[in-house]
């Protein structure tokens, strides 16, 4: 991690905003960058999730203890998108927080929709995005969610659509329409922007996998689990074609923007990068396997929006190109990477947006697949960026 911070330093063209003290950073005998230091406190503010919504910190250290969970059970930032639409200086985002509800993002306001009907006994997650109205499943894990022995016994929720005008996620596809299996739930899906294509487990006398695709006979939006049936058309899929949609690409075939943006990370350190488009379908993985390298391998995401890009990696180094909505675009179309603060060990930050010019970065403490606690990071990019970087 420590050699990734250097080379990262050392990134040609290159503007670096760091919490570290105000110094030159020598990169080679013909380059040197300013590393300037976040100064104000009152740039950034920390939050963690509490049982009825979230609350403010100084530190994420000083978050409340809360019971460790598996990752699909505990209350977490599961996924988070933009959506595309940009009004004025106004571009609106959001997160699923797991177990809780939606968070929604619009320049500095912060809501949260809680919507116990749909979350409380759920895992939430494939986020994605219909006219910008935000579509995502929900399923219950079968290895640690007890209540999903009981998947006969009700309508399984698969597709939810979340109505931002009044704040409630209501179903739009079941379980149960795909399939006349009783224990069966879609746990995984990819659309491509044409099909479907799910993952069903059937957990009735032993576990079962399926796989399904479908396209749809009318508008997502104005479908619901009673007219689902005669209004989608499903068909047999394989293992194999479902994993081929969901494959990790290598990195080389990634976005042109992507590419260009992280030009200068070194390609000798491994990473694994989703990559979303704001307001758009389901993300794609690409990897940057780096043969023989003996660092860890990193994980970040990224966000592709009509006038700017953003990737984040988990130890906090945000790479950023273009312009946020009513502002310039940075360093003439340059990138530019800003280090968050540092966590504490056992902590990552795992997903973000950017809305208006205020940056949203979920953060976890982590112990391999169960999560302790965790929140979100708000920090303005008009004082920390824009005022210091033409």
């Amino acid at each position: 991690m420590r050699k990734f911070l250097l080379i990262m330093t050392a990134c040609l063209g290159t503007l670096v905003l760091c919490t570290g003290c105000k110094k030159k950073a020598k990169t080679d005998s013909n380059n040197t960058l300013e590393v300037i230091q976040l100064q104000h406190k009152g740039d950034h503010a920390w939050y963690y999730f509490t049982t009825d919504g979230f609350a403010q910190v100084d530190n994420p250290r000083n978050t409340p203890l809360s019971k460790t969970q598996p990752y699909t059970e505990a209350v977490r930032i599961a996924c988070a998108n933009n959506a595309a639409a940009v009004t004025g200086s106004s571009q609106k985002a959001y997160a699923l927080v797991n177990r809780l509800g939606v968070l929604c993002f619009e320049g500095n306001n912060i809501s949260i929709a809680k919507d116990i009907s749909v979350f409380q006994d759920r895992s939430a997650g494939n986020l994605v995005f219909m006219n910008d109205t935000p579509v995502f499943s929900v399923y219950k894990s079968s290895f640690f969610n007890q209540s999903s022995q009981q998947l006969s016994h009700q309508e399984q929720l698969f597709l939810v659509q979340f109505d931002d005008e009044a704040k409630i996620s209501y179903p739009i596809i079941n379980s149960t329409n795909l399939t006349d299996e009783p224990y069966c739930q879609v746990t995984d899906f990819f659309w491509d922007g044409k099909d479907w294509f799910c993952c069903l487990k059937n957990i009735d006398e032993k576990i079962n996998f399926s796989y399904i695709k479908f396209s749809l006979g009318a508008p997502l939006l104005s479908i619901s689990p009673v007219t689902a049936d005669s209004l989608i058309n499903v068909r047999p899929s394989s293992a194999d074609e479902f994993r081929s949609a969901m494959s990790i690409k290598d990195y080389k075939a990634a976005p042109k923007r992507i590419q260009d943006m992280l030009a200068g990370f070194s390609p000798d350190i491994p990473f694994v990068l989703e990559v979303k488009s704001a307001g758009g379908g389901s993300s794609v993985m690409y990897q940057n396997e780096a043969p023989g390298s003996m660092e860890t391998e990193l994980n970040a995401k990224a966000i592709i929006s009509q006038s700017w890009s953003a990737a984040l990696f988990e130890d906090g180094t945000l790479f950023i190109e273009g312009a946020l909505p009513g502002k310039h675009i940075l360093r003439g179309g340059k990138p530019v990477a800003i280090r968050l603060p540092k966590l504490d060990n056992g902590y990552i930050y795992s997903d973000f947006v950017i809305s208006g010019t205020t940056l949203y970065a979920a953060w976890e403490e982590t112990d391999f697949y169960k999560i302790k606690r965790s929140g979100f990071l708000s920090v303005d990019l008009d004082s920390t960026l824009y005022r210091k970087v033409r």
